[in-house]
């Protein structure tokens, strides 16, 4: 049995971060109907790499749906959107600000439809504010947010994240408000509007960063391996943990771009570390050294034991040294690259890079499902092509006849009308 066997989602969300949070549903089995312009989401064409195929950025948001193509722009399909909408537990949508409600529905007129249907919207900024109308994306999001002044080290430019947190980030709190409203529709028999602004998701997963905000005013932030001292807000930390523990990421052999291993020291494992790392650096009595003896103390001359921690990795690769830390309890992981992690037994045996195959593409691999439901395991399956289902969906889920679904697209419902000469 399938956690969400019984609900039935209408999504007409697209790219990103609409797409990440219907596919997390879908693989939980709410019956995904995807619903886009006879075009189609923009994404199955951008970067694409096989020729008349959809794209991977795409196929990789958009398993386990089904795919309606519906022209809005026609009274018959307003109709159609209307009688599924009548048929859907929820609906979704990541347009700009106002595009809906210029198709006459917002959501006071979609509650009126159907007043048990949960809306999830996901807005650049949101529907208040001053910021409102503006246009989102996924960078700036980030930069808005506050990941961005807190990324990279604080005498370089500020990075964006290698996560996509602003969309895929985005996606993931949208997921937790539907289910939150569903279960209170359960009760109240009432749906309501969830909405998720890209800005606000950011600003909460950055959360740490806001705690150290307000600790700077009562002074320096010790973890740091840099002054902090009398700043007025949250630094670049480079490497730091920025956790109560020291961390950072130690070059180890042959010294490529991701030779490196991220080590956390933390105060329980110290003593160990420095009795196997120190002979190996001419520092048989490092365990004892004034310099390191409580975490006070390494905090300050942090800078001089990640020398000695990487001139001892410097004689082995990522995964040896990660072999010596892991038996004396030293919490540590090798720098993943994309190709590690899509040839990493860890990930495999996880169902967590899985093999599929599309009509258009052939084998290609998806990202898996990272939520594992015991008694309902998901089972991810391809994405679907542009308006794969339509006739499926009109039948099974609107009880339309054959004649009736010909009628409709005779009259333009569920394709582009014909360029004029």
């Amino acid at each position: 049995m399938e956690a969400l066997k019984d609900v039935r989602i209408l999504d007409m969300t697209h790219v990103q971060a609409g797409p990440t949070c219907s596919q997390l549903l879908a693989w939980m089995g709410a019956d995904v109907i995807k619903f886009e312009p006879p075009q189609g989401d923009a994404t199955r064409g951008q970067l694409r790499d096989v020729p008349n195929a959809d794209s991977l950025y795409f196929t990789m948001l958009n398993s386990n749906k089904r795919a309606i193509t519906v022209n809005m722009k026609t009274p018959e399909g307003k109709e159609i959107f209307v009688a599924l909408l009548k048929k859907c537990d929820i609906i979704m949508e990541n347009f700009g600000p106002g595009v809906l409600d210029r198709f006459g529905f917002t959501w006071e007129k979609i509650h009126e439809i159907n007043p048990r249907i949960v809306m999830g919207s996901i807005k650049g900024f949101g529907s208040s504010g001053p910021y409102s109308d503006f246009k989102a994306y996924e960078n700036v999001a980030q930069a808005m947010g506050g990941a961005m002044s807190t990324t990279g080290t604080p005498e370089g430019v500020p990075f964006v994240t290698g996560a996509q947190i602003g969309d895929s980030g985005t996606g993931l709190h949208l997921a937790i408000g539907l289910l939150a409203a569903l279960h209170q529709r359960d009760r109240t028999g009432l749906g309501q509007y969830v909405e998720v602004a890209m800005m606000d998701a950011v600003m909460n997963l950055c959360r740490v960063k806001w705690r150290d905000h307000q600790r700077l005013a009562h002074g320096g932030l010790s973890e740091y391996s840099r002054p902090t001292e009398g700043l007025p807000a949250t630094p670049r930390a480079g490497n730091d943990s920025g956790g109560g523990q020291l961390g950072n990421a130690i070059k180890c052999k042959p010294g490529g771009v991701d030779d490196y291993i991220y080590v956390v020291v933390q105060e329980a494992v110290w003593d160990a570390l420095a009795k196997r790392i120190g002979p190996d650096v001419g520092q048989s009595n490092l365990a004892e050294d004034p310099r390191f003896a409580k975490i006070a103390d390494r905090r300050k001359n942090q800078g001089d034991m990640w020398k000695y921690i990487e001139q001892f990795a410097a004689n082995y690769t990522k995964r040896e040294f990660m072999a010596i830390l892991n038996p004396i309890d030293v919490p540590c992981g090798p720098i993943m690259s994309t190709a590690d992690l899509a040839n990493d037994e860890h990930v495999r045996g996880r169902e967590m890079y899985v093999e599929l195959d599309h009509p258009q593409r052939g084998k290609w691999f998806n990202v898996g499902m990272p939520i594992k439901l015991s008694a309902s395991p998901a089972v991810v399956k391809r994405s679907p092509t542009l308006g794969e289902h339509t006739d499926e969906i009109l039948r099974e889920v609107l009880g339309m006849s054959e004649d009736d679904i010909t009628a409709k697209k005779a009259a333009g419902a569920f394709s582009m009308p014909p360029k004029k000469k």
